[in-house]
């Protein structure tokens, strides 16, 4: 194989490789080989078959699957052998190809930009210390309660009011007809919540148990059954009882019922959750802040497939008209992101920094533990989405570069409040809605972007 640099231009750099035609022969001879120990013809006996015969019928698939094979081979050896860093898919122009000649062809290569790293000296940023005052925390516990409260019964034939639990059983029609699922049995609801259909809750207010009440309804848009999508009904009601709400005495034994060991460890958990999701919106506006100083400070030439590359993953799902009117704005979304992606990956490579499979599978069980109930979902949707391990790996590696930058600047301690927070958290959203999307690092090239947004719990 014979390689040259046809030319080189910017970040284009342009080979030309030649295959000579004694090698394609033999890779032919060897493909011929295997044929004839897998291939079945009439008149044949199994791995008799002559090569010429074989060679007769299948010549044309055979060289064009040998050739497609050397490209591969070659082209790939011929960027090692150059020591280029490719930035997206390499473009092939054959030049001359066919049986009994050589194989000639160019390979068109966009190559990463070297990047040169600026000094993190003058790099500075806000890191914010969030404390969570006693009255969030003992508003989240009331929440709590209020999810979890008791119901006893209402004394005598006490009239249910909002607020209240009913239990009832239903025969219900639409449009005068019995419908499938048109029976319940000591159904339960909490009178106000709204929870059944709408419209319904208010009607069984003054309900008292033993009382029958018709209650008119709409089926719900999303039902199940099309045909019943919308249509009018009347729902029959037996109550079979009427409940007034206990409010939970928040001690030590409620605590233990939440799964905790006291109230005090109750307190400590809710704290440390709400805590966790202020912190993680305020570590964003802090990383914006460093992207926004590297940004400024750095100078990289773009590949231009990229770009292009970016933009339609950007724009993918947006009608053309869209895509036009957004064109400018788009393209400078696409090249920061690509621009930071590039500088970002230096520092990783500078400092030898790498993410283990071990690392991603213990973030996998982390995700787990924090959604339960929904364990198997969030295991089987890793399972079944590799794409998806490989963006999370791109997004520790990011973690772990930023976590380098902040060792090496200037970060200023900052201790606020919830209400500080709100305010911070409210004015970053502002001012950054329309840039949701996060520079991409080396790791996650050929993953769908992943949107980042401030949000507030």
């Amino acid at each position: 194989m014979k390689i040259e640099v046809q030319s080189k231009k910017g970040l284009r750099t342009v080979l030309s490789v030649i295959v000579d035609k004694k090698t394609i022969q033999n890779k032919m001879d060897e493909r011929l080989a295997e044929l004839k120990k897998e291939v079945s013809i009439k008149g044949f006996r199994p791995g008799k078959v002559p090569s010429s015969v074989i060679k007769n019928q299948f010549g044309k698939s055979i060289y064009g699957e040998v050739i497609d094979k050397i490209l591969r081979e070659t082209s790939t050896k011929a960027i090692s052998e150059k020591k280029l860093k490719v930035a997206g898919q390499p473009k092939i122009d054959l030049k001359q190809f066919g049986e009994g000649k050589d194989l000639n062809y160019e390979l068109q290569i966009d190559c990463l930009p070297n990047v040169e790293l600026k000094s993190l000296n003058k790099f500075n940023a806000n890191e914010y210390k969030i404390k969570i005052e006693k009255n969030i925390i003992d508003k989240k516990l009331k929440e709590i309660s209020d999810q979890n409260k008791k119901f006893e019964d209402k004394a005598g034939n006490a009239k249910a009011i909002i607020g209240d639990q009913v239990i009832f059983d239903y025969s219900a029609t639409a449009e005068g007809k019995k419908f499938e699922g048109s029976e319940g049995k000591g159904v339960q609801i909490e009178l106000g919540k709204n929870l059944f259909l709408k419209g319904f809750d208010e009607q069984l207010v003054g309900a008292s148990k033993g009382d029958t009440k018709i209650v008119d309804a709409v089926l719900p848009a999303n039902h199940p059954k099309k045909e019943l999508a919308n249509k009018k009904s009347k729902f029959e009601c037996t109550i079979l009882g009427v409940k007034k709400a206990v409010e939970n005495k928040i001690d030590d034994d409620f605590a233990k019922m939440m799964g905790t060991k006291n109230i005090d460890d109750l307190r400590s958990l809710i704290e440390k959750q709400i805590s966790t999701q202020y912190s993680q919106a305020l570590d964003s506006i802090t990383k914006k802040e460093i992207l926004d100083q590297i940004e400024k400070t750095h100078e990289v030439d773009l590949p231009k497939n990229l770009i292009d590359q970016e933009i339609n993953l950007m724009t993918r799902s947006l009608k053309p008209e869209e895509k036009e009117k957004n064109k400018e704005k788009n393209e400078k979304l696409a090249k920061s992101r690509i621009k930071l992606g590039l500088v970002l990956n230096e520092y990783g490579e500078k400092n030898n920094l790498k993410v283990t499979d071990e690392e991603v599978s213990n973030e996998i069980q982390k995700q787990i533990k924090g959604m339960p109930g929904q364990e198997k979902m969030v295991l089987e949707y890793y399972q079944k989405n590799p794409n998806a391990s490989q963006s999370l790996k791109g997004s520790l590696y990011e973690e772990k570069i930023i976590s380098l930058i902040k060792s090496k600047i200037k970060l200023n301690t900052r201790e606020i409040d919830t209400k500080e927070a709100e305010k911070i958290i409210s004015e970053f959203n502002k001012q950054n809605i329309v840039n949701k999307q996060s520079p991409k690092t080396k790791s996650s090239y050929k993953d769908k972007p992943k949107t980042k947004k401030i949000s507030k719990k």
